[in-house]
């Protein structure tokens, strides 16, 4: 449990904020004082949780809709984002997912740009977009969501998701040395293999309940495991030396 004014006014602007990881690390950000916009995704949900009701309510937490598919998808985040926040202290880009499992010989190219416009070309638009934004703190961050099969390279149809996981983590190490002369660290969390509905739709129970018994600690990981490592990389008093890094939270799954 962080202390409740770690992030105490400072702005912070998560994507992929609907649900999951997104979600709790939004949740985290608020309990610590901040504000935060959150992208929910293409669509609004139907209802919120009470506790972003609350915040939102409270003008602490504000949320965006944007189709990162589109052209003006990232150009709507980043207007909203100019528009409540004279500077951006913290950006977690956490949006994308597999779309679906594609074998290597099948793989459509609409299928290809897809994946890669999603989980890749969007967290470069996003950072480039924000960046005059994040320049203006004094100390900003930037924490990016890249995936344990970005050194594993996943499992049978997951090979364009893998890679562009990985090329995530290598832009954020490049871009940590970039950015370090503006006062911005750059830095990943890599899951492992966590229960979200992304597995729900990507996995089988037979193939996560195997993945489970290889696992040191025996289960699968929760939202609520991963968000407590966004925050302290984005916390410049607890990770203020800490830049160009990938904090594998995974369960112990990489050592098996």
């Amino acid at each position: 449990m962080f202390h409740p004014a770690l992030f105490k006014g400072a702005n912070v602007v998560v994507t992929g904020a609907g649900r999951g990881i997104g979600l709790e690390v939004a949740r985290q950000f608020l309990d610590c004082g901040a504000h935060v916009l959150l992208h929910g995704g293409r669509t609004a949900a139907t209802e919120l949780p009470e506790f972003l009701e609350i915040a939102v309510a409270e003008a602490r937490a504000h949320i965006v809709h944007a189709d990162f598919l589109q052209q003006d998808g990232i150009a709507t985040v980043a207007r909203r984002a100019e528009d409540l926040f004279d500077q951006v202290d913290v950006l977690v880009n956490n949006a994308g997912t597999m779309v679906g499992r594609f074998p290597a010989g099948e793989i459509t190219d609409a299928e290809y740009e897809t994946v890669v416009r999603l989980n890749q070309t969007s967290v470069m638009e996003m950072t480039r977009a924000l960046l005059p934004h994040l320049r203006r703190a004094p100390q900003a961050a930037i924490v990016n969501t890249v995936s344990i099969s970005a050194l594993t390279g996943g499992s049978p149809g997951s090979s364009i998701y893998s890679a562009t996981k990985a090329f995530v983590a290598t832009y954020s190490k490049a871009l940590a040395r970039e950015l370090a002369p503006d006062a911005i660290r750059v830095n990943c969390v890599s899951p492992g293999t966590i229960e979200t509905d992304f597995h729900q739709r990507y996995s089988s129970p037979e193939k996560l309940e195997a993945t489970r018994k290889a696992i040191p600690l025996q289960r699968l990981g929760t939202a609520e495991d991963c968000a407590p490592a966004y925050l302290f990389l984005a916390a410049g008093s607890l990770s203020g030396y800490i830049t160009g890094q990938v904090l594998e939270v995974n369960g112990g799954q990489l050592i098996c």
